[in-house]
């Protein structure tokens, strides 16, 4: 058993970085492993019984974002799912000269992909967002017009929405304009992560011309080791995981059948949210309370990307600025008062490099040196929102006169 204290009321404001199960998914997910434990690729009716429940999460996960059943494809996560689409697309199979357009926003899971792929041969190409972080759809057509072809495969991967700031790109106009561009006759797929996007806000690929999507299921309550990649015409993807015909032979090796239909459950969840504009409104309430208070305590606090407008920022995440300080010695001074947050930062040889998404918005190193994410989900309560505006007021001034960056 754990050895530490689990007796603390925490204040959980982490949810980018991962939800509290649903009480209905930790149920189907137990119900598996305790009735429904076959190999659903047996034949038998045991086995058989438990590939109809798969089918079933995958057509309830299908319903969430608006796509066919037979275009859902299970891996273990929204990394696996990201490595899939970047490698199975640009891998040596697709040819001499392959090009990728992303950003430099885009989560670590298409970051370093991009990185390992530019060492193999392929033509990386960024493009630049604003302050707030957003891409100008002007700047995606420039940059297609550059570089996409007739001879070769452009895969452009763009965000729906950022798992540090929120901001929600204009994913519908930057679809299109791939679209338009392979219309013209050249070799051009859009590939979005809406990792943070899905189970929060609609998304609906109904008459939208995304190719690939991908995303995972425990960012909205769902059960961690599964992930979801939607594969639509005329992707074609050369498959990562061998050994087997499971997923349309794109991703081998027996399904997290647990997580799979636990994943379903999630899913239908997420819809009924989804439907309620009243609860969603509730939740940006309380995004909003937790931001305006704390500016009201705290003047000097940087709210990055709050520039953008309500549309443009999804409901549930605030990145602060807190300029002169450092972000990991926030994490910690909030950790002890029971409140549990993160920071857009890695730690490497012992001190901390500023997001490279706050970086690429051109916000200020010592901005963004101490700057923090606090994320809310669903089942945000009123009072964690009371504790944190009362909590993390208190561990910025004494930060601030302790042990401010320089001294």
């Amino acid at each position: 058993m754990p050895s530490y204290n689990m007796t603390m009321r925490w204040v959980y404001l982490d949810n980018n970085a991962t939800t509290q199960p649903a009480p209905e998914v930790v149920e189907a997910f137990q119900g598996v492993y305790k009735d429904l434990w076959a190999n659903p690729s047996s034949v038998h009716r045991f086995g058989q019984a438990v590939r109809h429940e798969v089918e079933l999460a995958r057509v309830s996960t299908a319903k969430l974002v608006g796509c066919r059943p037979r275009e859902v494809i299970f891996t273990s996560g929204g990394t696996e799912s990201n490595n899939l689409v970047l490698r199975g697309i640009l891998g040596p199979h697709a040819g001499s000269r392959r090009v990728l357009i992303t950003t430099k926003i885009e989560h670590s899971a298409i970051r370093e992909p991009a990185k390992a792929l530019d060492m193999d041969g392929v033509e990386v190409h960024y493009v630049g967002v604003d302050q707030d972080g957003l891409i100008n759809p002007t700047v995606l057509q420039e940059s297609l017009d550059q570089y996409a072809s007739d001879e070769y495969p452009t895969l452009v991967s763009l965000q729906w929405a950022n798992n540090e700031t929120g901001i929600i790109q204009p994913v519908v106009e930057l679809a299109q304009i791939c679209y338009r561009t392979r219309q013209n006759g050249h070799q051009v797929l859009f590939h979005t992560d809406a990792t943070q996007a899905v189970g929060k806000i609609p998304v609906d690929l109904t008459g939208i011309p995304v190719d690939l999507l991908t995303l995972s299921v425990h960012k909205f309550h769902g059960p961690k080791g599964v992930g979801v990649l939607v594969a639509r015409p005329p992707a074609r993807l050369r498959a990562q995981n061998l050994g087997g015909p499971q997923e349309r032979e794109k991703r081998g090796g027996t399904e997290n059948t647990a997580g799979i239909i636990a994943a379903g459950v999630a899913a239908e969840l997420a819809q009924q949210f989804i439907a309620d504009q009243q609860s969603i409104d509730r939740c940006r309430q309380l995004r909003d309370r937790l931001e305006q208070e704390i500016c009201t305590q705290l003047p000097s606090t940087v709210i990055n990307s709050g520039g953008a407008t309500r549309q443009q920022r999804i409901w549930n995440t605030s990145n602060m600025g807190f300029e002169g300080l450092e972000s990991e010695a926030i994490l910690i001074g909030l950790s002890e008062r029971g409140v549990c947050a993160s920071a857009g930062a890695a730690c490497s040889s012992g001190s901390l490099e500023p997001s490279p998404v706050l970086a690429a918005m051109g916000i200020r190193e010592t901005v963004a040196h101490g700057s923090i994410r606090l994320s809310l989900s669903r089942f945000t309560r009123d009072e964690e929102i009371d504790q944190a505006v009362e909590i993390i007021p208190q561990v910025i001034r004494r930060l601030a006169q302790t042990m401010p960056i320089g001294k």
